[in-house]
Order: C-alpha cells, then structure tokens, then sequence
C-alpha cells in the first residue's frame, strides 16, 4: 500500500483502485480469453455471437454512465458500485451455461452496467492539484495491469477446463465487490447538485465551449478499437508472427506502459501537458506507419515499446485536461457524459476497422487509424487548449 501512496496514490482513491484493479482483470479476462473460447468452442456457438456480446458489453457500459453518474450525485458511492457490481456478477452468471445466443449477448450486456460507476467514482476522486496528471497516471497503471493480467491468467486455466475458468472469474469479482465496501458512505460531487435535467443542461452548454476536445474524446478511442479486430491476424498474416510471439509483443508493449504511466504523469505535471499530448498522438501515428513495414519479431516488439510508452504520455495528460471540465456540482453525471461520448469511439471502431479490412486490407485499417492519430497530433499542435485549463482554475 506504501508504494502505491508514493506512486501518486492519495487516501481517497486507493480503495477505489483497488476494486478497479480486480474489476478490470476479470473483464479483460472474460473479453479476451473467457467470452471467445467458451462461446465457440464450450457452448457451440458462432462467433458473430461473440462479436455480438462484445458489442452489447461496451454499449451497455458507455449508455449507462450519464445515468449512473447521476445516481453517483445522489446516492454514496459504496452503494451505487456495491450494487452496480451485484448487477454485473448476475450478467456473468447469465453468461455461463447459455443455451442460446441471445441469452449471451444479454449476460455481457448486463455484465458491462456495474463497471461503470466504478470508473466514475475512480476519476472524480482524482484530486484538484498540480499532480492532477501523476494520480492519473497511478490510477491508470491499475486499470492497465489489471486488464493485461486477466487474459494471461485465465489462459492457464482455460486448458484445464471452462468450469474452474469461470470461477476463478467469480472468485476475483467477489473480491472487488467485497472491497466496494471500503469506498466513502458520501455522494462524489461536494455540493448540493440541482436536477438531472439541469445538470445535463448545463453540461451540454459545457460541451459546446469545450469543442476543440471533442476530436480527441471519439477519435482517439475510434483510431485503437479499430486494430481490435485485425491486429491477431495482421500479426499473423503480415508480420509473420505465432500466436506465443504475438503475446511476447503485447507483453512488451503492456509492460512499458504500465511502468511509464506514473512517471510520464508527473513529468508533464512539471513540464507541461500539451507536448506530453502532442508527442503521444504523434508517436503513435509513426509508430503505426511503421507497422506496416514490420516483417520480424524483434522490430514488432520495438514497435509495441514505443506504442506502450507512447500510450503513457497520452493517457494521464489527456484525462488530466479533461478534468478541469468537470464541475465541483456534477462529478458523477459530468464524467459519466464524458465517458460515453468516448465510448461512442469504442463502439464505432471495430466496425469501421473490420469493414476497412474487408473491402481493402488490414494494412489499409492501421494506416486510417495511424492517419487520425497523425491528425490528432497536428489539431493539438495548433490549438492552445491551456486556457481551458485556466478557465477551470477561474470557476474553481
């Protein structure tokens, strides 16, 4: 616990990165090992089906956040992730023994609601400082490590059978569920908040004088959820890469980020956030180019360390300026919009990224989602997007 304090951890968010932590690992363990294997080969199933959950899960998760929000502002959060969790654990159980696909499709859409809160919760306690960026970057380490550590873990279990999988994913749901109840008996906003349709008001005239970040609040997450669908077989296809291999790559890239995230999110607190945002987008722009001309392992990994690193100095900055737009009377419903206008990203992606690959290639989807990285990099460039930083700081 000593060591996540030092990492940029504060009292506050610790408890809440740790239920994130567990959170994450078993959804990244049941999207990307669990869901694809149990559906096709345990329950029989096609794999439209499980494109079809997937879809269901992240739809769920990005419409439920304003609501959710909402609640966060009314009701504490031990209660509002307590429950959302119990919610979850349900859509999880919906999913195991199946006998028709829609019944999945349900259970992973139920299984995305009670994540939701608790990112709400996780973000909003971010506290308002010049080391907004460094708890970013500790708090994203978490989700990181969590969500990688998942697939690898179950992977081991999977060959020993989908029963002990699967509950071993309940195992380490219950834990996150059990530790909720450390969270603060408090709503997350600190004052009074007015109505829903008041604060949805007010947020959407937020919305509007805070344009220049929308670009990067949907084309960010559309450019990465476009390679979700392609990058197995472009590393198979196109780089020549095994399966083992192309887990040595993810690793290395995981890894570099996780390590990176806290100290890149102090150093643009001390240096300054654009060139941090700037430099990221633009890293990962070149380094995606430079994917297309890959034919080996050792130039996949370097390839993979300078997408993990550059993921790093985009991620606490980015979530760092997008919290000075959130209003002190509308934590919950204020991170809940902003989340799902990202998440419309998530949805969008995979279906312009496989359709891409359909009627050209998969080297013409990783060149569209490097080119809006590429643009992305060149719109910040040019815009001085510091005063609204300092706009927030003047309302504070």
């Amino acid at each position: 616990m000593e060591i996540l304090k030092r990492a940029g951890m504060t009292e506050g968010l610790l408890p809440v990165s740790m239920v994130l932590f567990f959170v994450e690992l078993v959804r990244g363990a049941y999207l990307g090992s669990f869901l694809p294997t149990y559906v096709t080969n345990g329950l029989g199933l096609s794999v439209t089906t499980v494109g079809a959950a997937v879809t269901a899960h992240f739809v769920m998760d990005t419409f439920t956040k304003s609501f959710l929000g909402h609640l966060l502002d009314r009701f504490s959060s031990r209660k509002v992730v307590f429950g959302g969790l119990l919610i979850s654990m349900f859509g999880l159980f919906m999913t195991y023994g199946a006998p028709f696909a829609w019944l999945v499709i349900a259970g992973a859409g139920v299984f995305g609601i009670g994540i939701s809160p608790v990112w709400i919760v996780a973000l909003s306690t971010v506290k308002a400082s010049a080391a907004r960026a460094t708890q970013m970057g500790a708090l994203y380490t978490l989700w990181l490590a969590g969500l990688g550590a998942g697939p690898i873990l179950l992977n081991f279990f999977l060959d020993k059978g989908y029963h002990l999988s699967f509950w071993l994913m309940v195992a380490f749901w219950v834990l996150g569920w059990l530790l909720s109840l450390r969270l603060a008996d408090q709503t997350i906003s600190e004052v009074e908040t007015p109505s829903f349709a008041a604060q949805f008001r007010a947020l959407w005239l937020r919305l509007r004088t805070m344009r220049p970040l929308l670009p990067g609040m949907m084309l960010q997450t559309t450019a990465a959820s476009m390679l979700v669908p392609i990058l197995p077989s472009y590393a198979a296809h196109h780089v020549g890469l095994s399966y083992s291999q192309y887990s040595y790559v993810l690793l290395a890239g995981g890894f570099c980020a996780v390590i990176a995230m806290v100290p890149m999110g102090r150093l643009s607190d001390r240096r300054g956030r654009k060139w941090f945002l700037v430099g990221g987008f633009a890293g990962f722009a070149l380094t995606l180019y430079a994917l297309t001309m890959v034919g080996s392992l050792r130039a996949a990994i370097l390839v993979a360390i300078v997408l993990g690193l550059s993921y790093a100095a985009v991620l606490p900055v980015w979530n760092a300026v997008l919290s000075y737009q959130v209003p002190d009377d509308q934590q919950g419903l204020g991170w809940g919009v902003f989340s799902s206008v990202e998440g419309i990203g998530v949805m969008i992606g995979p279906i312009l990224g496989g359709r891409i690959a359909d009627l050209y290639s998969e080297t013409g989807t990783v060149v569209v989602s490097a080119t809006l990285l590429g643009i992305l990099a060149v719109f910040y460039l040019l815009f001085p997007f510091s005063h609204l930083i300092r706009d927030r700081r003047r309302r504070s």
